[in-house]
């Protein structure tokens, strides 16, 4: 890392101000109430109103297992992000990545779409060093992955796996509306990636007629101009970085977003075999799979709400109407509520380091 990035411009002062105070506690509580309605409608809708208390699921093997699967979900997380920062030529420390995991995880998952999550990651980012298009490239080539992979495997296990999927896709049009998702997708980040520079002009305007409308003076709309100018030009020049990367720390970014995704989906199996349900592990990764490609398209803070429908819904037919809620409930606890918790407290150390001007 060069000496002129030791010392970054901040950039954390008036973003920062997104992820704390009355509009960081709305956001979690909309995340907490999505939650809780998604969680009542499994109850109420799916599993007929039965709910049974299995303690199983906290065995010591179990409870053994899951540390070790959050472990390798976690490392995993933070590894795919690390070597695709190393691959455009930066590089933080592990332990500064480990709390970039769990701040992400907080973020992400009480605002919309998932977008905050980003945002918050090149604000981090952009405090230990990382140029802000460098972060963005790097955490848009991170999700890009993982899109890639999800969203090419879900229509060849559409088409070619329907006994696995059986229950579950027999809708014609499910499967059309599943296809068209990940052909339009897919096509926004070939565009993003390929042509990033059609971003520019639209965004120049906008900021144009913020100016022209006197909502921000002249010096601070040439100022931002700047900063967006060259914020961009830096993103896209991030992916041919990449590209253009140590062919290692590529293929290292590759293998940890296929650990990363395995892990997640995994979960569930580690809770249905604890339960005394002995199924097929591809037979539960397809439905994972189908149930993350929804999530990615839900409204919703974290897709808090929708997620534990969803997940009800695709694995209603596999387990008794009494585990249902347990199961989604664990899966959850497992996949988000942890890893939020800890983010939730690494969010505020790192507002408050903000606020002295420390790194």
């Amino acid at each position: 890392m060069t000496d002129s990035h030791r010392h970054p411009e901040r950039f954390g002062t008036p973003d920062g101000l997104a992820f704390h105070g009355w509009r960081l506690l709305w956001f979690a509580l909309l995340f907490v109430g999505f939650s809780a309605a998604g969680i009542w409608s499994v109850y109420s809708q799916v599993a007929g109103h039965e709910l049974r208390w299995d303690s199983r699921l906290l065995g010591y093997k179990t409870l053994l297992s899951s540390l070790a699967l959050l472990l390798i979900y976690f490392v995993a997380d933070g590894l795919r992000l690390w070597f695709t920062l190393r691959a455009l030529g930066h590089s933080i420390r592990l332990p500064d990545m480990a709390r970039l995991v769990a701040l992400n995880i907080f973020v992400s998952n009480i605002t919309p779409m998932a977008t905050g999550g980003g945002v918050a990651q090149v604000w981090y980012l952009r405090r230990r060093g990382v140029p802000i298009g460098i972060g963005l490239a790097a955490t848009t080539i991170r999700t890009a992955l993982a899109v890639v992979f999800i969203f090419g495997a879900t229509p060849i296990l559409l088409f070619t796996l329907p006994a696995n999927a059986q229950g579950v896709t027999q809708s014609g049009s499910l499967i059309m509306t599943f296809s068209v998702s990940v052909a339009l997708y897919l096509g926004f980040f070939g565009v993003l990636v390929m042509r990033s520079n059609w971003l520019l002009r639209p965004m120049l305007l906008a900021l144009k007629a913020t100016q022209e409308l006197r909502l921000i003076q002249p010096t601070r709309y040439r100022r931002w101009r700047k900063r967006l100018v060259r914020t961009l030009q830096q993103f896209a020049h991030g992916f041919l970085l990449y590209f253009q990367g140590n062919r290692l720390d590529i293929v290292a970014s590759f293998i940890f977003t296929i650990l990363f995704l395995l892990a997640l989906f995994s979960f569930p199996v580690l809770v249905f075999w604890a339960l005394g349900y002995d199924f097929d592990y591809w037979l539960v990764i397809i439905r994972m799979v189908m149930t993350t490609f929804v999530m990615y398209f839900s409204p919703t803070p974290g897709a808090s709400g929708i997620a534990e429908g969803v997940f009800g819904y695709f694995f209603r037919d596999l387990v008794t109407a009494s585990h249902l809620v347990l199961v989604t409930v664990a899966w959850r606890v497992l996949t988000i509520y942890l890893g939020m918790l800890i983010g939730m407290f690494v969010l505020q150390q790192e507002i408050v380091a903000d606020r002295r001007g420390q790194p």
